[in-house]
């Protein structure tokens, strides 16, 4: 009898309290989260190209205004990572490209560094390789905040 009582409990209730829980935070995960939309098109990257803001050892950053229309409501900054064929081999460009990502994805996180009216193109330089992750946040960070000022 107690069995059937627990049951019919479980039936009515919910099964899995915790499962229930995560859902609900990776929904709210998804829409509180900045997506990293890259260009596509040759064109979107020719008109960002013509206005260079940041230069140093590290990167080449470039921005225009976003010009490029959005079809939802989602909050994407537009960026693309760009590597020359001279830096080295293709893992070495990967792995530049997926340092400078993570980097501005943990400042998206961290702050509001960044502006997402703006689309960006960053070009990696070979330093970047052997440089820290951590003492290249700093940089950037400070470069971001360079270029919101302007």
């Amino acid at each position: 009898m107690a069995l059937e009582i627990e049951c019919l409990i479980k039936l009515e209730g919910n099964f899995f309290p915790e499962e229930e829980q995560k859902v609900e935070k990776d929904s709210l995960h998804r829409i509180t989260m900045t997506r990293l939309e890259s260009l596509k098109k040759s064109s979107h990257f020719g008109t960002v190209l013509k206005n260079r803001v940041i230069n140093n050892d590290f990167y080449a950053i470039y921005r225009k205004k976003n010009f490029i229309k959005k079809v939802s409501n989602e909050k994407k900054l537009y960026i693309s990572f760009v590597m020359r064929k001279k830096v080295g081999n293709a893992v070495k460009r990967n792995r530049i490209k997926r340092k400078l990502k993570g980097i501005v994805q943990r400042m998206l996180k961290a702050n509001n560094s960044i502006n997402l009216n703006y689309t960006y193109i960053i070009f990696g330089k070979e330093k970047i390789y052997s440089e820290e992750s951590n003492s290249l946040f700093k940089d950037m960070e400070k470069s971001f905040k360079k270029i919101n000022r302007e």
